[in-house]
């Protein structure tokens, strides 16, 4: 298997048609792994019945709502059990572009971890409200001068992984959710000494259903990033890849 794609889903049943057409038009060997925390609308239902048709489609199913964060530790390890070359995650709302995907794996054979930045170039986002632009923007902010990592979008949840990058990482030792694993992801990349860069993307908000970002989420990040500086590289490092 060459690409792996890892997607959350909870309650996107309206998008997932036009989200895997996407992936398949601009990426048609990929194979996506679904990771659904029992919708109430049934997405899950939906998979499982394409999935049926369509070998390239897996379908993980969860019996809770149980976080953004271990949604994405789930889904990789289920990738990485099919020995793909990249893992690109991405969300279920539309608003990550598939068209992107090419780009990705393309700054991919010179870096290790390559991040879709609504940043790199100014502000590239559309139709978000002005609050929320400014809190993530500050966020951003607020991360860079706490952990000194030099990234630009720190939060993004747009992103391509080497299989080796992910395969290294104790995922079992993380417990992050929402902003602060995209945070911690990329600090653990760091620490790791991993090549990171940066491709501007436009993150377009999304098509249908709401947001599941909540104040939880944020006072998490806003807190436990604090404690990044401290912790050294081995807390994450599996131990048969040091």
């Amino acid at each position: 298997m060459e690409v792996a794609v890892v997607v959350p889903t909870y309650n996107e049943r309206q998008n997932i048609n036009e989200l895997i057409n996407g992936i398949f038009t601009y990426c048609p060997l990929a194979h996506i792994f679904f990771v659904d925390d029992n919708s109430p609308d049934r997405t899950w239902e939906l998979l499982q019945t394409m999935a049926a048709k369509d070998t390239r489609l897996h379908v993980i199913c969860r019996k809770k709502k149980d976080g953004i964060g271990s949604a994405y530790r789930c889904g990789f390890s289920e990738a990485l059990k099919n020995n793909p070359v990249y893992v690109i995650q991405m969300d279920a709302d539309l608003s990550h572009d598939p068209a992107v995907i090419p780009k990705l794996l393309g700054a991919a054979a010179d870096a290790d971890v390559v991040l879709g930045s609504r940043y790199v170039n100014g502000v590239s986002v559309i139709n978000w409200p002005i609050q929320r632009v400014l809190l993530s923007y500050f966020a951003n902010m607020y991360a860079r001068v706490i952990t000194g990592m030099k990234i630009k979008d720190i939060t993004g949840g747009f992103k391509c992984f080497r299989s080796t990058v992910l395969n290294s990482i104790n995922l079992s030792n993380m417990r992050s959710d929402g902003y602060y694993f995209q945070i911690e992801m990329n600090a653990i990349a760091v620490k790791l000494k991993y090549r990171i860069k940066e491709i501007p993307i436009i993150f377009v908000d999304r098509h249908s259903g709401t947001s599941k970002m909540n104040k939880g989420i944020f006072i998490e990040a806003l807190l436990r990033v604090l404690l990044l500086p401290f912790r050294g590289a081995s807390r994450y490092r599996k131990k048969d890849a040091e």
